[in-house]
């Protein structure tokens, strides 16, 4: 690891009430010595741990602003080095000024990542809970949120250990028993071996069970609006975002291209994407829109198909209704304030999820919701179990569950128990690499490279 005493601005890109310049490294105290002086006359070399000073900050002989230097001793501090924050006024003109008298005076900036690596390196927090810092700053929800801090909190960790647990304790016997027969060592057991690898079969099943709800919860679902033209998808859309996002008319063909927002539902991020109405239009660029749509419904993660209740269903809509069901959607019977005429029978006949709404009063947005959280499994998510937050966690959980699989299948067809144990030890290295005991560096280096810089 680099020896280097680093130092970044903390707080966010832009202007607020107070700035944070974190400095993190065997030279934080002597660097903040060279541009602080505090009104006690006291040095930040000479100040106890968990401690803060008032005074300015200097880059030379230039008084630069009044601050707050907060001191966090090694190895109790965020990355188990020694920490210097100095907090001044959030502009961020005196923010750079201040970083800048920081570098001026011994320090590096840091790279994107780096304290959280330096944590992680100094055994702060493991390479799951590093990735969770990420996942805490940004939360767009309460419930993303407390996802977030459960991994934090080791989360995912404790089951990791688990289920190493459960192989390491495996394969020790079945070495042992194999290595030295000299040793009063008990004969491995089939039925008790395979009871133990079943056991961290499951909880790797578990957590691999609400992978896909918490990559909702963090990413959002792309989710496609489509339907014929004045049916009310823009409406719909402008209900679901809160301001007039597309334009509404009562001409046929008004939106032309793909219109997109994100929006939070509850707790539910959606990527939104309106789209041209469906049909066939002699106008070119109305029928480009159009080509996009049937485009996106191949590619949505959830789709709304709109229809008309104060319509009957044409062939253009029974097509939207065989295309969509196989896919994970919701028929929207739209305009139930009026007179319906619409056979709905039908709808229900191909798709499973049906809602009765009024876009343009607002009336049954929040069923649709309902049937949101349904097909994306947030319904009966729970934010405090361990949830497995990155690609890269699965992948080992996968690569995990497979060597266990491998290891049952061994012992079941009656294989050597070398053969059962090489299994284990390949589930042994796949799950420890989701804590990062195992990573080799290229792994840690992809983690810490998405981080913005002051963490």
């Amino acid at each position: 690891m680099n020896n280097s005493t680093i130092a970044a601005i903390s707080t966010a890109n832009g202007p607020g009430g107070i700035g944070v310049i974190r400095i993190s490294g065997d030279n934080a105290f002597t660097i903040g010595d060279k541009i602080f002086k505090g009104v006690n006359g006291k040095k930040i070399t000479d100040m106890q741990g968990y401690t803060a000073a008032y005074g300015f900050v200097y880059d030379g002989d230039e008084k630069l602003d009044e601050v707050v230097a907060t001191v966090f001793k090694a190895p109790h501090s965020y990355t188990g080095e020694n920490v210097l924050e100095i907090s001044c006024h959030g502009g961020m003109y005196i923010t750079k000024q201040v970083l800048r008298a920081v570098i001026n005076s011994g320090a590096v900036a840091a790279q994107a990542g780096e304290f959280t690596q330096r944590a992680f390196l100094n055994g702060k927090m493991d390479l799951s809970e590093a990735e969770a810092v990420m996942d805490i700053i940004s939360a767009k929800g309460k419930t993303q949120a407390r996802a977030a801090l459960a991994c934090r909190e080791g989360k995912i960790s404790k089951e990791i250990f688990k289920v190493n647990d459960i192989l390491v304790g495996c394969a020790a016997h079945l070495s042992a028993w194999a290595d030295y027969p000299e040793e009063d060592i008990p004969e491995v057991e089939s039925s008790t071996l395979s009871k133990d690898l079943n056991n961290a079969k499951e909880i790797v099943e578990n957590l691999l069970k609400n992978y896909d709800a918490g990559m909702v919860l963090k990413n959002g679902v792309d989710t496609i609006i489509v339907g014929k033209p004045n049916v009310g998808k823009s409406t719909l859309m402008n209900q679901l975002t809160g301001y007039e996002k597309s334009i509404v008319t009562d001409i046929p063909g008004t939106t032309r291209d793909v219109i997109e927002e994100t929006v939070v539902l509850g707790d539910i991020t959606l990527n939104l994407s309106d789209t041209a109405g469906l049909r066939d239009t002699d106008n070119v660029v109305e029928q480009i829109g159009v080509d996009r749509a049937r485009k996106k419904i191949e590619t949505g993660g959830l789709i709304l198909a709109v229809f008309d209740a104060t319509d009957e269903l044409n062939d253009e809509d029974v097509n939207l209704l065989k295309t969509i069901s196989s896919l994970p959607s919701v028929a929207i019977i739209n305009k139930t304030d009026q007179t319906s005429v619409i056979n709905v029978e039908f709808i229900k006949s191909l798709v499973k999820n049906v809602v009765f709404i009024s876009a343009k009063n607002g009336d049954g947005i929040n069923e649709l919701i309902s049937i949101i959280e349904k097909i994306t499994g947030m319904a009966n998510f729970d934010p405090s179990v361990a949830t497995l937050a990155t690609e890269r966690q699965r992948d080992c959980a996968v690569k995990a569950l497979d060597a266990i699989n491998e290891a049952i299948n061994a012992l079941e067809i009656g294989m050597t128990l070398d053969a059962v144990t090489v299994s284990i030890e390949d589930a042994v290295q796949s799950i420890l690499e989701i804590t990062g005991e195992r990573a080799g560096e290229v792994i840690v280096h992809s983690v810490f490279s998405k981080f913005c810089v002051g963490k």
